[in-house]
């Protein structure tokens, strides 16, 4: 499962007022794991920086003034997001700017069914508690010293460990369960998905594997061995030591 934990910073509050995004950052989680694969720019929102956003995330029109427009780097985003769900907090925020953008492009909006939304994640397990993403890292002790300012990519990778946290912990990550699972398959004798591509060279000699048959027939028909594995073929002569 491929997931994008995505941040924005904008120009304001509200897209279909005129207001830009100026920031996008992302990290990606392939079965909730990072991968070290990230997606970081800045963007020039073609508009001044109101003093009330540039305290937030301190970018000023000058410093963005080079930066690309959102329609120079759409393509990229684009590639980067397609096929993921986006992991967001506050995800009505950010989609609505995200969206904007790309109608802006001609393109066709991200689908909503494909976005989690970790703020109604937090006030569902927490109902009454503080959910905001610096509430979050205090409540799992996650370091959030960094946090000067709002920063897409930093808050992105803060929500990551918040994110974990939601869904289990890093324990969930582990896939125990799924590994526990595949065991019992294949004590079962089925196929599981996850092999070795060169499988290993095998370690036991033909006279060890014989001896060892001649063993368990020797245990009875009601040895708790025959619980986890399918019973030897039904011609004891044939597998007693030579």
């Amino acid at each position: 499962m491929r997931e994008i934990i995505l941040d924005t910073e904008t120009t304001g509050l509200d897209p279909l007022r005129g207001d830009r995004l100026v920031e996008i950052g992302g990290i990606e989680l392939i079965n909730h794991f990072p991968t070290g694969r990230t997606y970081h720019v800045y963007i020039n929102p073609e508009r001044d920086m109101p003093e009330e956003a540039f305290r937030v995330h301190g970018l000023s029109a000058e410093f963005l003034a080079d930066k690309p427009r959102f329609a120079d780097l759409v393509a990229d985003f684009w590639s980067f997001v397609e096929d993921a769900t986006l992991v967001i907090h506050n995800a009505s925020f950010d989609m609505g700017f995200i969206n904007a953008e790309l109608k802006r492009t001609g393109r066709q909006p991200f689908p909503m069914d494909r976005v989690v939304d970790t703020l109604a994640m937090a006030r569902r397990r927490f109902p009454g508690s503080p959910a905001s993403l610096d509430a979050l890292c205090s409540r799992f002790g996650i370091d959030n010293s960094r946090r000067t300012r709002h920063g897409a990519l930093l808050d992105a990778e803060l929500l990551a460990d918040v994110y974990i946290e939601l869904i289990g912990g890093r324990q969930a990550s582990f896939g125990l369960a799924e590994a526990a699972s595949a065991t019992r398959r294949a004590a079962r004798g089925q196929a599981i998905a996850l092999q070795r591509p060169v499988p290993l060279a095998p370690r036991l000699t033909e006279e060890e594997i014989r001896a060892h048959a001649a063993f368990i027939l020797d245990l009875g028909d009601k040895a708790i061995w025959y619980d986890q594995l399918p019973r030897p073929p039904a011609e004891p002569a044939a597998l007693t030591p030579r």
